[in-house]
């Protein structure tokens, strides 16, 4: 599993040293579950350009109530992992297939204390389940895209407030892709200023 390498081109008018959020959605989650910013691009200026890497692959990694981490596993749709108490304390394990073939489960199989459930990639945060109790699991499963936008005051890691979120509805398909870049157009001060637009150029399929 490969990573794509996408890379951020600044071609627009914005004054503002606005900050460049990407992310993506659980789409296993419930409606009330808010996304994380994963990457955060800022002060990037006109004509600037921002490579980075978006791998393919995933991991899974869990927190306790006692405010402990677990190591972070590697991920694929398909697999359940557990959290489970050891002679050592709490352990996160592989534990079987997960409830559905694109789907990563992890399983709060402690008898007491709930978990926050941790997906990563790039060894950045990219989504959370919070509060998971004893018996219950948290559900992860993404489509091959990611949302792009502009944003003030996102911290990278954290998670976005549904005003972020409703601002940000730009979705670009990574699905067959190796490497492209994303063009920012758009933007700029006063009244003729036009929205922010993202869209891919000089694609390379894998």
């Amino acid at each position: 599993m490969q990573n794509i390498k996408l890379n951020v081109v600044n071609l627009s008018n914005d004054q503002n040293n606005s900050r460049v959020v990407i992310f993506q959605k659980n789409v296993a989650a419930t409606f009330e579950e808010l996304a994380v910013a994963w990457k955060v691009i800022q002060r990037l200026g006109s004509g600037d350009h921002h490579p980075f890497l978006f791998p393919l692959t995933m991991t899974v990694g869990a927190s306790d109530s006692w405010g402990n981490y677990t190591p972070q596993l590697t991920a694929y749709p398909g697999q359940a992992f557990q959290m489970t108490l050891q002679p050592s304390g709490d352990v996160l394990s592989f534990q079987g297939p997960s409830s559905g073939p694109t789907q990563v489960d992890l399983n709060n199989n402690l008898i007491q204390g709930a978990i926050n459930a941790n997906i990563y990639k790039n060894g950045s945060l990219l989504s959370t389940k919070t509060s998971v109790a004893p018996g219950q699991k948290a559900t992860f499963e993404f489509k091959p895209t990611i949302f792009i936008g502009v944003a003030s005051q996102v911290v990278e890691g954290q998670v976005m407030n549904s005003a972020i979120l409703s601002q940000i509805n730009t979705e670009i398909s990574l699905l067959g892709i190796a490497s492209a870049d994303i063009i920012m157009t758009g933007g700029g001060p006063g009244p003729n200023s036009t929205s922010f637009e993202f869209n891919l150029a000089n694609v390379v399929m894998a």
